[in-house]
């Protein structure tokens, strides 16, 4: 079935009011889930919104709290989420990195103690939607072994970077692991394998299967030993730079997930390279231009799908899964 976009607005909007947010913060945190479903995000848009309601029911997110600045040094800020609403905490910090980017050329806002941002491309289109260059990670409790282990130490800490450009900004959106838990679990909700292996099965198979990968919980990381690495830096580079915790002391508050460590970089890349958007043309062109291993498929660039996605689900409506929209319905 499809939903209207404004309709997913507005039942989001009613559910989050009748847990405890205020009317302009619900509506606030209601376009970012609709948006990132509107892109074809729904593992991070209206899939999670009922794990969402989960925490708030039990009160790892205080609705009620908003994020603060606790230290500033020039275009670098450190800022307490207060365990506040993910989506909204993260809007407002990279809002002020915006901001700096704007003031000094570039911005830079450390988060701790904060939740869930659901998908973290939101944060990165809002840079560019604002004529800068947006980069922002996160970590996460421990969700995936390190390379050459079976148990859970590490997190597949999602890394974003986004380039403004006319009509469809490039965005590369991804964490460090082949696939996050919210697409193995919507690729197990649509009853489909995963395209390539995403992790192994319980007997240390590789595997496709999304079931098998969250009976094993041992995901796959990005180019093995290299996707390992990179989550380790990035979560200790998290969280030095707020001083709040890494994934390590996550996973020592229990088995959900919260009071994580984020950082948001702006850089006002039209005030330091006017002349951006012929080189985002020119890379472009040069790419599509490539050798295709298949005549009748088209190469695209990094959020060229999500872009024409938004464009059909505004107009044909957003798909969801029947019995996640039911249970929407019924809270």
């Amino acid at each position: 079935m499809r939903i209207p976009y404004p309709q997913m607005i507005e039942e989001f909007t009613r559910v989050l009011v009748k847990y405890g947010f205020e009317e302009k913060k619900a509506r606030i945190n209601a376009e970012i889930f609709a948006q990132n479903s509107l892109d074809g995000i729904y593992s991070h848009g209206v899939n999670r919104f009922p794990r969402v309601i989960s925490y708030l029911q039990k009160a790892y997110i205080k609705p009620e709290n908003d994020p603060e600045c606790i230290q500033s040094f020039g275009a670098l800020e450190k800022w307490d989420g207060n365990l506040g609403m993910g989506n909204t905490n993260a809007k407002i910090c990279m809002d002020r990195a915006i901001e700096l980017a704007h003031q000094f050329g570039i911005g830079c806002v450390a988060l701790r103690n904060t939740n869930h941002w659901m998908r973290g491309g939101a944060y990165g289109l809002q840079a560019a939607n604002a004529g800068c260059i947006g980069i922002c990670w996160t970590n996460t409790q421990p969700n995936m072994p390190a390379w050459g282990a079976t148990d859970r130490r590490i997190g597949n800490n999602p890394l974003i970077m986004c380039v403004p450009k006319e009509n469809g900004h490039l965005m590369v959106d991804g964490a460090m692991a082949q696939f996050s838990y919210g697409a193995i679990e919507a690729a197990k909700l649509a009853g489909r394998q995963l395209p390539v292996p995403g992790g192994f099965d319980s007997n240390g198979n590789l595997s496709t299967d999304p079931a098998e990968i969250e009976k094993s919980w041992r995901v796959l990381p990005i180019g093995y030993w290299k996707g390992s690495g990179f989550s380790i830096l990035l979560d200790l580079i998290a969280a030095c730079l707020s001083d709040g915790n890494s994934t390590y002391r996550v996973g020592q508050l229990g088995e959900d997930e919260y009071a994580v460590s984020q950082v948001f970089i702006a850089l006002d890349v039209k005030r330091i390279t006017p002349e951006n958007g012929r080189l985002v043309d020119e890379v472009i062109q040069n790419v599509k231009e490539s050798v295709r291993v298949d005549d009748e498929k088209e190469i695209l660039y990094p959020n060229e799908r999500e872009y024409q996605t938004r464009l059909d689900n505004m107009a044909n409506g957003i798909p969801v899964n029947e019995d996640i929209w039911r249970q929407i319905l019924a809270m």
